[in-house]
């Protein structure tokens, strides 16, 4: 008896896609001119003749490799969908019109990839997932729970305000960092030269006095000839161990965990990031929370985002804790890491059935603390530098001048 196995259609192979730009005229012969996204110029061309265009130049359309995408240009992406979605602009024409006009081309390539996928029939949020680089788990069961409940705008709307808070809360914990870093590496760039060249200049000068030198100027001396010396092994060890560190804090978790934990425990640097965090923390689970995801489900994504190692442990405990049977407050003091007013607005907020706007007054709460803990850092820490630096660089000149101060007693 025939079977029909052997005539069964095989799966068409994927066929990679790319935009063509197209010029051509229509039956009247007016002059036509646009962009296509297709399997080849032959399919560009076969389209064209259906719709009655003969098209005299078809090429692929290259974009420049352009920056990397930051999470400002996502932020940014994710505000422009949400307004356009809100005015009543189609889905398709939105991704064109921000391609169109976006600045960055690696972010230009991957909207129209994204329209490409929906135009075929793929929901919204599996688009996003098959980029989880630049979509993580809480944007894509966002959208999936907008497309669902018919309020894509409005939770677009949400993650915006979300990624733009986020990028606010990080970029002031830049802030307070970036400028004591930068003293730093310019000292050292100081005390570099007068080491290379400064000092050896005056050790030839102190070898024709023919006298004991000092010993704070004979261990100067030697630091500097140890310097001149071996300055290709310093360099080498010093950018060899930042990037070791910098390698093992990203891909070690038991680093990253040493080098959170430690982050949390100087008097300044520690409340800022316990607030960073907290703030993070707080904004995350609201956000999902609001969304209608349930609140175990939307624990999986708060952890990762509150940009915090010990902050992601604790999160995985009130996870249990709270599958168990446990509330959120009572789960949040037992992990230990969370301040006594977060724990008790939580409570609140579970008690009253009101979660969502109590942690989102948690995060404003915290938000505003870091802005705070920023102004102190930088008034306390631009005299403490300038003390450091004063005494090293101080300390240097007193040595290289003791010799002469004794050459002028001697006269």
């Amino acid at each position: 008896m025939a079977t029909t196995a052997s005539t069964a259609p095989r799966p068409r192979e994927a066929v990679r896609e790319a935009v063509y730009v197209w010029e051509g005229r229509d039956k009247s012969g007016r002059p036509l001119k646009g962009e296509m996204r297709a399997g080849g110029e032959s399919v560009v061309a076969a389209s064209l003749r259906r719709r009655g265009i003969m098209a005299s130049k078809i090429r692929k359309q290259t974009f420049a490799r352009g920056r990397s995408i930051s999470e400002k240009d996502l932020a940014v992406f994710t505000r422009q969908l949400s307004t356009m979605l809100r005015a009543g602009v189609p889905l398709m024409q939105c991704f064109d019109i921000v391609a169109r006009g976006h600045p960055n081309p690696a972010m230009a390539r991957l909207l129209n990839d994204i329209r490409a996928d929906v135009e075929t029939g793929t929901n919204l949020n599996q688009a996003f997932r098959k980029y989880p680089i630049q979509f993580d788990a809480l944007f894509c069961n966002l959208v999936a729970a907008g497309e669902q409940a018919g309020i894509l705008e409005t939770l677009l709307d949400r993650l915006a305000s979300y990624k733009e808070k986020t990028i606010a809360i990080k970029g002031k914990i830049k802030k307070a960092l970036f400028y004591p870093i930068m003293i730093l590496v310019v000292a050292l760039l100081v005390i570099g030269v007068i080491m290379v060249f400064v000092i050896p200049a005056f050790k030839n000068v102190f070898t024709s006095f023919g006298a004991d030198l000092p010993g704070p100027t004979l261990a100067v001396i030697a630091l500097s000839d140890f310097t001149v010396k071996w300055w290709y092994v310093i360099l080498i060890a010093l950018g060899g161990g930042i990037y070791f560190a910098i390698q093992s804090w990203r891909r070690s978790p038991r680093v990253k965990m040493l080098v959170d934990r430690a982050l949390l425990k100087p008097p300044v640097i520690g409340e800022l990031m316990m607030k960073a965090a907290v703030a993070r923390w707080s904004r995350t689970l609201a956000t999902t929370f609001a969304a209608g995801v349930p609140l175990v489900e939307a624990l999986d994504s708060v952890g990762p985002a509150a940009g915090n190692e010990v902050y992601a442990e604790a999160t995985r405990r009130i996870q249990t804790d709270v599958n168990v049977g446990i509330s959120l407050g009572q789960s949040m003091q037992n992990s230990g890491v969370f301040p006594a007013m977060a724990v008790q607005m939580t409570t609140i907020g579970e008690e009253t059935g009101a979660l969502d706007g109590m942690l989102s007054k948690v995060a404003e709460y915290y938000e505003r603390e870091v802005d705070e803990v920023v102004d102190a850092l930088a008034s306390l820490l631009e005299p403490m530098i300038m003390v450091v630096l004063g005494v090293i660089v101080g300390g240097i000149v007193i040595a290289i001048y003791l010799p002469i101060f004794k050459l002028g007693q001697v006269v």
